[in-house]
């Protein structure tokens, strides 16, 4: 039966009793059971972001003037974001809800860009096929031409492919920093070469990297150039949620000078209502994500996430180095806390539900077939010893031709062989359907 509003009122304590009960069937992530969707950097964060996001939980970003406490820490937020990614003092931002906003916003920009500037009616991108699926659906929303350039073997987008795919109505060209899938991360310094000899513009999605990779690069990893230091690198993408520990929902989207950022915005002088301006894509913007990020980057400060990167560098390592010793491989080179890993002997979709079996939560993908994972600092010590002394005793079981249990694996096998992917899509979207069903 679907639920109606109650006739009456619920005491306080009972209605959080309902909702602290309603988490027993949810992914244990303050164990650090999950892989994906939660960034837990410890007990004290928690607390900060949940005191500063109540603390401005009734404000609303969507005016600035009626709440300018709200507009200097976005400000500061996106100058602290612009600064870690190289970014000069020409650079300008726009705090939005997630990743998907930024990237959707960039791609609002680059057609606008397009029409204005270079006078193409239709404008057309090229992502490379790793890319996140909010390009997919940014395109989508925005009725924007589109081609997806095809991967090497190490899994990064092939630039050969990317400028034999540009025509005249291209605009902008998009690379990533690191990829979602694998975890790797784009030549950026070709990909921003090719759009500056095109006269296009480039996108560098750092969703992933762009609170992570600045400060693996201040430890001593060796990366390859991927923010605002790579000449033509016109906007950038990076989540504040993610390992920028930041409360959801918080990420920024940066662009080389204002005149780009101008793009973005939306402004309606015609309302009888007054007159109406937006910097993104949502109206209302709540308060609290713009002061729980603003208060926790200045609380981890360089020191705290320097500390944080360490540890998941060290031990994405000691997870790497014990998947291969089992014999499975860990996809590509990663450069970072994000990778995937597959197997030549076992049905690894079939291992996926093995781990579920233990409690762990490993998404899975295609193309290659492989599971994922997401470092953080929830992952540590004896929680990443128990994980690997599960994950081996699944994969050995496995191999001896024990089943596995039940899960997932007869889907994504099936989902793999069927060559039409609208059929998949349609699939995809009756199952949603099912899933937000009001009964």
């Amino acid at each position: 039966m679907a639920k109606t509003l109650p006739k009456s009122g619920t005491p306080r304590e009972a209605v959080m009793q309902q909702l602290r009960s309603l988490h027993t069937e949810d992914a244990k992530w303050k164990d650090g059971k999950t892989f994906s969707l939660v960034y837990f950097a410890g007990d004290e964060v928690s607390q900060l972001l949940k005191d500063a996001y109540s603390e401005f939980i009734a404000e609303n970003g969507l005016s600035p003037i009626a709440f300018p406490s709200l507009r200097q820490m976005e400000c500061e937020v996106v100058s602290m974001a612009a600064s870690l990614l190289s970014g000069d003092d020409d650079v300008q931002g726009t705090m939005t809800s997630g990743g998907t906003e930024s990237i959707m916003m960039a791609i609002k920009s680059a057609r606008e860009f397009g029409r204005k500037v270079k006078g193409i009616k239709r404008p057309h991108v090229i992502v490379p096929a790793s890319a996140h699926p909010a390009f997919d659906k940014a395109v989508h929303y925005f009725d924007v031409d589109y081609d997806h350039a095809p991967l090497m073997a190490d899994f990064r987008v092939d630039v050969a492919a990317m400028e034999r795919l540009i025509r005249p109505e291209t605009v902008l060209l998009v690379g990533s920093a690191p990829a979602y899938p694998q975890g790797v991360i784009d030549d950026i310094t070709a990909i921003a070469a090719l759009a500056k000899k095109k006269d296009l513009l480039c996108h560098v999605d750092a969703c992933l990297g762009g609170f992570f990779l600045p400060f693996a690069r201040k430890l001593g990893r060796q990366l390859a150039p991927f923010d605002f230091a790579v000449e033509g690198v016109t906007s950038m993408s990076a989540d504040l949620h993610k390992y920028g520990y930041a409360a959801k929902g918080a990420s920024v989207v940066l662009y080389r000078n204002g005149a780009l950022r101008r793009h973005q915005f939306f402004t309606y002088a015609g309302w009888n209502g007054g007159l109406y301006a937006s910097p993104s894509f949502c109206g209302t913007r709540p308060g609290g994500a713009i002061a729980a990020a603003w208060a926790v980057m200045h609380h981890l400060g360089e020191e705290g996430y320097l500390t944080r990167a360490k540890s998941i560098l060290e031990s994405t390592k000691q997870m790497q180095d014990a998947i291969r010793a089992m014999g499975l491989k860990v996809l590509g080179e990663p450069v970072g806390g994000v990778f995937a890993f597959n197997s030549d002997t076992v049905n690894v979709y079939e291992l996926g539900d093995a781990m579920d079996a233990r409690g762990w939560k490993l998404d899975r993908q295609m193309n290659p077939p492989a599971l994922h994972v997401m470092v953080t600092p929830a992952h540590a010590g004896p929680v990443l010893e128990k994980f690997l002394a599960d994950l081996k005793d699944a994969h050995s079981k496995l191999a001896a031709g024990e089943p596995a249990p039940d899960g997932s694996a007869a889907m994504y096998g099936m989902v793999g062989t069927i060559p039409d992917r609208a059929q998949v899509d349609e699939f995809l979207n009756e199952f949603l359907d099912g899933l937000f069903s009001r009964a």
